[in-house]
């Protein structure tokens, strides 16, 4: 059987369908983790992604006025603050469902990794004498070619395929993209206009990712990019820390013992959310504290983290679920056993969230802070009302934050919804409507 560090409660309420929420017991046990990556690479992942933006603000014409890098806002939510923070100085969003480029949180990891890539075949023909040179003769006819000859494959539910298949084809690269059922429809034709090449599967995440390595494992110039055991987009996920904390210092918002910093995540197979937080530990340490948030068909991070370390994730299907969601991003079976081991210390607790609380705070989102995001995004907006539970509190009591929850900052982070279609998004707003 299993050995997870969950109630026979909690196990009862996963089983059902019914939210919860789950704390680690590992949290800030630093033996418990077994597989840390190195901080450095944070900083190296920010410089290739600053190598780039030349390129990249050439290739995308959005990009000009913040000279190629990708990055979103992080924005004051004072309505929201007011009608879902019980406790805390702030409530701000991180808005990456406006990231450009992609959409979606998934633009700096999937796009970092497919850079890793060009950078080094670039390297290896010499098309680039060293990483100084001048990175927009990467758009020269003779490169492309070169990057013709090559292919780039991913599996995905939609926003990591949208994230690789734009940026790969942009360069040149053939790309493939491998959907799984849940995946929407209009993502899947975005990709087909960009020349994406976008392969359906009538099964789920895993099978889609499977069937995609198997198919690019047998083609010697394919590069599959693997979101379960990827440090590439890993580290390119965690470069929002870095951004994050500019950001808070331009707003003059302290992260200290006195302020604690909470954020909330919406998690699919963990690669994102996971290397997010790992870089909000790296610059915050101590005084941040991440919460995933997942839907109750789909809790498969509370499951892997859950788990014992190096251990192979229980996948949601072991308690008779069966990832059907509308949070299409977040339909994910089971978690990436890498990023588990990578955070096992770092992230404080899982919580989970039926599909009608998902569309009520997305209307909510829109009615007052005109924000339009996807349901899977929303999810984090119930971050801070799991924290006003019985169970939190006194988590809170015991991490000796009680006397500075009112000086504390609640960031929701967005995670996709600005390349929705107009009428998919009113089909949300109606549905939302029609949960209240």
């Amino acid at each position: 059987m299993f050995h997870l560090s969950i109630t026979q409660e909690q196990q009862s309420l996963i089983r059902q369908g019914k939210p919860l929420l789950w704390l680690n017991r590992q949290y800030q046990d630093s033996s418990s983790a077994p597989a840390k990556p190195d901080v450095l690479s944070i900083y190296e992942a920010e410089a290739r992604l600053a190598r780039f933006a030349p390129l990249l603000s050439q290739l995308f014409p959005e990009l000009a006025v913040s000279d190629g890098i990708i990055e979103s806002p992080l924005m004051p939510a004072p309505h929201l603050h007011q009608a879902i923070t019980p406790m805390g100085a702030r409530t701000l969003i991180k808005a990456d469902h406006s990231l450009p480029v992609a959409g979606s949180i998934k633009a700096r990891g999937g796009i970092h990794e497919v850079l890793c890539f060009a950078e080094q075949l670039a390297l290896d023909h010499q098309a680039l004498k060293d990483i100084h040179d001048d990175y927009q003769k990467l758009l020269q006819p003779e490169v492309r070619s070169l990057f013709g000859q090559y292919e780039i494959a991913v599996g995905s539910t939609g926003n990591l395929g949208l994230s690789i298949g734009i940026i790969g084809a942009a360069l040149g690269f053939q790309a493939t993209v491998h959907m799984s059922i849940d995946a929407k429809e209009w993502k899947k034709e975005r990709l087909r206009k960009r020349g994406v090449k976008v392969i359906e599967h009538n099964a789920d995440y895993g099978a889609a990712v499977a069937a995609g390595r198997a198919e690019a494992d047998a083609n010697p110039r394919s590069y599959f990019v693997d979101d379960e055991n990827s440090p590439r987009l890993f580290m390119g996920y965690a470069v929002a820390a870095l951004r994050l904390k500019a950001q808070l210092e331009e707003q003059q918002i302290s992260v200290d013992s006195d302020h604690p910093l909470f954020v909330y995540l919406p998690a699919g197979v963990g690669g994102a959310p996971g290397g997010i937080t790992f870089g909000l530990k790296a610059m915050f340490g101590e005084h941040v504290h991440c919460f995933f948030a997942e839907p109750v068909q789909a809790p498969c991070m509370l499951l892997g983290m859950a788990g014992r370390p190096s251990a192979e994730p229980v996948s949601v299907y072991e308690f008779d679920l069966t990832i059907d969601t509308e949070a299409d991003g977040l339909a994910v079976g089971q978690a990436s056993q890498w990023v588990c081991d990578a955070i096992r210390d770092q992230l404080a607790g899982v919580y989970t969230a039926e599909d009608a609380a998902l569309y009520q705070h997305l209307l909510q989102l829109k009615r007052l802070e005109n924000i339009e995001v996807e349901p899977s995004a929303a999810i984090g907006c119930l971050g801070p009302q799991m924290l006003n539970t019985p169970e939190a509190r006194a988590w809170i009591r015991d991490h000796q934050l009680d006397e500075v929850m009112d000086k504390s900052t609640h960031l929701i982070w967005t995670t996709g919804g600005s390349f929705v279609p107009r009428e998919e998004y009113q089909a949300f707003i109606d549905k939302a409507i029609r949960y209240i």
